[in-house]
């Protein structure tokens, strides 16, 4: 069977479906997305659109993240010397 006629079922979190499944049954597709499911609309078995929770941030604001958190790290006070695990903790720092 085509992945573009099945759904997935090694994870509920992500489904694919067809053109035509997702046209004929597109409500109950928008109440799974809703629930936090991501689906991915296939034509002739090739992704063409992913349903997705609205409030799902977007890849950018992953990475502007991500970014911001590098840039904070590489902002600490790097320890001086060898310090040993339990030091670093005592200082209240992460490994």
């Amino acid at each position: 069977m085509p992945v573009a006629h099945r759904l997935s079922h090694r994870s509920r979190a992500r489904a694919f479906v067809g053109t035509f499944h997702a046209k004929t049954h597109f409500s109950q597709l928008l109440e799974r997305v809703a629930k936090g499911e991501e689906i991915t609309i296939t034509k002739h078995d090739h992704p063409v659109a992913r349903l997705v929770p609205a409030d799902r941030p977007s890849r950018e604001q992953v990475a502007t993240i991500f970014c911001r958190m590098d840039a904070l790290r590489q902002s600490l006070p790097k320890p001086k010397g060898k310090a040993s695990l339990k030091d670093l903790i005592s200082q209240g720092r992460r490994f």
